[in-house]
C-alpha cells in the first residue's frame, strides 16, 4: 500500500491566548458582540472560520469626505465598491477589524441559505468589529433579511484573505521583535511604524540613522531569536484607563509609539509578549512563534528632516514578503546578467563598465554637438552679414531624438550670439526641434534668439498666440514647447508667416 501524506493547517497552541484577570470573561450570549481585543481572530490568529451569529445589520452610509489636509496612508485599505454595503456586527469573528497599525482583513460570510457574501473591509467602531458586506445584486431587502439578528452564519478567511492576514501577522510580529531589539540594544525607540502594501518593505521610524554595522548586528540578533523559535503569546485583562501610562514624549516633542485610541470602548487591555524579548500593548494579530519569520533589514536608512528633529526610516522584510523579495531580486539579477551577457557575480562590474562607457559616449556626443552648433551658427552669421533685409529673420527646424534637444538649440543660439559683431544688422532666429516619431502627444521644443528684446518678445508672443506654444523668456532668448504633430506645411509655414510680419 502506497504511503500518503496529509498536510494539515498550522494550529495555534492552547496557551497562546491567556486571560490573566479572574473577572474577565468572553461573552457567551450570541446576541452580544464580543469586544475587539478578545475576538476569535485575536484569540486564535490561525483560525480560518467560525460559526457565529448576527447581532445587528444596517445599511452603510457613505462617510463624509475628511476636512482639512489629506493624509497619505502607506497601506491602501481595500476600496469600497459602488454596490450597496451592509455594516454587519457578529457575535464573534475571524475577520480582523483594522487597528493597532494593522490593516483590515478581507473575507467571506456564508448565510444560512448557503449564499456567500464578500467582506470587503472590517473596522472597529468603538469596541465592536464591524464587517462591511458587499451586496452585489443590489437587492438590499433580501440582503438585510439574510442578516437578520439572530441568524446563524459562518465567518471565514478565504485563500486570498488568509494570505493577506498571514502577511500582516508576519510583518507585525517582526516589527515588535525589531523595535524591541533596537530599543534594548541601541537605545533607539520606535517613533512610529508602517505596515505597507504587499510586497513593499515595511519600516520603523527611529530617532537617527544607523550604520551598516549596527543594522547587521540587529539583523543577526533578530534571526538568532527566530532560529530559536521564541514563542509569542497574548495576555488580556480588563482595561483600567486610570492606570494606563501616558505615551512617552522625547525632548524633540515626538511621541514614542501610540496610546490606546480615545474611541476604544471594548474594555480590554491586550498585551503581546515575545518570550524573553518584548512585552507591548497591541490589538493586532500575531504569529504564535518566531520560528518561520526570517527577518531581513535593508542595509540603509532614509533620513527624514523635520523642523524640530531629524529621524530615519529602517526598512525590513519577513515571512511571505521576504520570499517574494528574494524571488523578485533574483529574477532582476538573472535578467540583467542575460542582457549584459555575463554571469550573475559579474553584474556589478559589467554595470560599472556600461555606466563609464555611457559617460564617455555622452561626452563625445556633447563635444560633437558643440562643434556642429558652431558650424550652424557660422552659416547663420554668414547669411546675416550678406543679408540686404533691415531685419534678418530665419527659421531652422531639426529632427532630434536626443534627451535634450533644447540644449543643442541653446548651443546654436549661444554660438551665434558670441559671433555677432556690433555693426551687424538686427536679427531674430527661430529654432525648432521635433522627434522622428510624431504623435498627438509629441513635443517640439522652440527657441527664439535675437539681437533685440522687442524682436524676441514679438516672436514669442506670436508663437504663443498662433501655434499654442507654451513658454516664456527674458532678454534675447525665449523658449517653449509645442504639443502635437509638427508639419512642414502647417507649423513651419506659420513660423515663416510670423517672421515675415516682424519688423524693427
Amino acid at each position: 500500500m502506497a504511503a500518503t501524506a496529509v498536510l494539515l493547517h498550522p494550529t495555534t497552541p492552547p496557551d497562546y491566548h491567556r486571560i490573566i484577570s479572574p473577572t474577565l470573561q468572553i461573552p457567551s450570549n450570541p446576541q452580544v458582540s464580543i469586544p475587539v481585543g478578545i475576538l476569535a481572530c485575536q484569540r486564535d490568529p490561525l483560525l480560518r472560520q467560525i460559526n457565529t451569529t448576527v447581532v445587528s445589520c444596517n445599511v452603510s452610509q457613505p462617510a463624509a469626505a475628511p476636512s482639512g489636509k489629506k493624509t497619505k496612508k502607506a497601506v491602501l485599505t481595500p476600496t469600497l465598491p459602488s454596490d450597496p454595503i451592509l455594516e454587519v456586527i457578529l457575535h464573534d469573528t475571524v475577520i480582523f477589524p483594522e487597528g493597532g497599525g494593522q490593516p483590515t482583513d478581507t473575507g467571506i460570510i456564508t448565510t444560512e441559505e448557503g449564499k456567500v457574501w464578500s467582506v470587503v473591509q472590517a473596522k472597529r467602531h468603538g469596541g465592536q468589529g464591524v464587517h462591511y458586506v458587499q451586496v452585489k445584486d443590489g437587492n438590499l431587502e433580501s440582503a438585510i433579511q439574510a442578516f437578520t439578528p439572530g441568524s446563524k452564519v459562518i465567518a471565514s478567511l478565504d485563500e486570498a484573505g488568509y494570505d493577506r492576514r498571514y502577511d500582516h501577522m508576519s510583518m507585525h510580529t517582526s516589527q515588535h521583535l525589531l523595535s524591541a531589539l533596537l530599543e534594548t540594544r541601541l537605545n533607539l525607540p520606535t517613533l512610529s511604524w508602517s505596515l505597507t502594501s504587499y510586497p513593499q518593505p515595511c519600516y520603523v521610524e527611529i530617532p537617527r540613522g544607523m550604520s551598516p554595522e549596527e543594522i547587521l548586528s540587529i539583523q543577526t540578533e533578530a534571526n538568532r531569536l527566530v532560529f530559536e523559535g521564541r514563542k509569542v503569546h497574548i495576555e488580556v485583562e480588563e482595561l483600567d484607563r486610570d492606570k494606563e501610562r501616558p505615551v512617552e514624549v522625547l525632548e524633540s516633542g515626538r511621541a514614542v509609539g501610540r496610546g490606546l485610541p480615545e474611541d476604544y470602548t471594548g474594555g480590554v487591555k491586550r498585551v503581546v509578549i515575545i518570550d524573553g524579548v518584548d512585552k507591548n500593548p497591541c490589538c493586532g494579530t500575531h504569529l504564535p512563534s518566531l520560528h518561520n519569520l526570517q527577518v531581513f533589514l535593508l542595509p540603509h536608512t532614509d533620513a527624514l528632516s523635520r523642523s524640530s528633529t531629524t529621524s530615519a526610516r529602517l526598512y525590513f522584510l519577513a515571512g511571505p514578503r521576504l520570499i517574494a523579495h528574494t524571488i523578485s531580486t533574483h529574477k532582476h539579477l538573472v535578467d540583467t546578467s542575460t542582457i549584459l551577457s555575463c554571469g550573475a557575480p559579474l553584474v556589478p562590474e559589467r554595470v560599472s563598465q556600461v555606466v563609464e562607457e555611457r559617460k564617455k559616449a555622452e561626452k563625445r556626443v556633447g563635444d560633437v554637438e558643440t562643434e556642429l552648433a558652431k558650424y550652424i551658427s557660422r552659416d547663420l552669421l554668414s547669411a546675416l552679414s550678406e543679408s540686404s533685409e533691415a531685419v534678418f529673420k530665419k527659421h531652422i527646424h531639426r529632427t532630434d531624438d536626443s534627451t535634450n534637444p533644447l540644449g543643442f538649440l541653446s548651443s546654436i543660439a549661444s554660438a551665434l550670439t558670441a559671433g555677432v559683431l556690433p555693426e551687424m544688422k538686427p536679427h531674430v532666429i527661430i529654432l525648432s526641434s521635433s522627434s522622428s516619431v510624431q504623435t498627438s502627444a509629441a513635443t517640439t521644443v522652440v527657441l527664439v534668439s535675437g539681437s533685440d528684446d522687442k524682436l524676441v518678445k514679438a516672436a514669442g508672443d506670436a508663437l504663443r498666440a498662433r501655434l499654442g506654444v507654451k513658454g516664456g523668456g527674458k532678454g534675447q532668448k525665449w523658449s517653449g514647447k509645442f504639443t502635437g504633430v509638427w508639419k512642414e506645411s502647417k507649423e513651419s509655414a506659420t513660423v515663416a508667416g510670423i517672421l515675415k510680419e516682424i519688423n524693427q
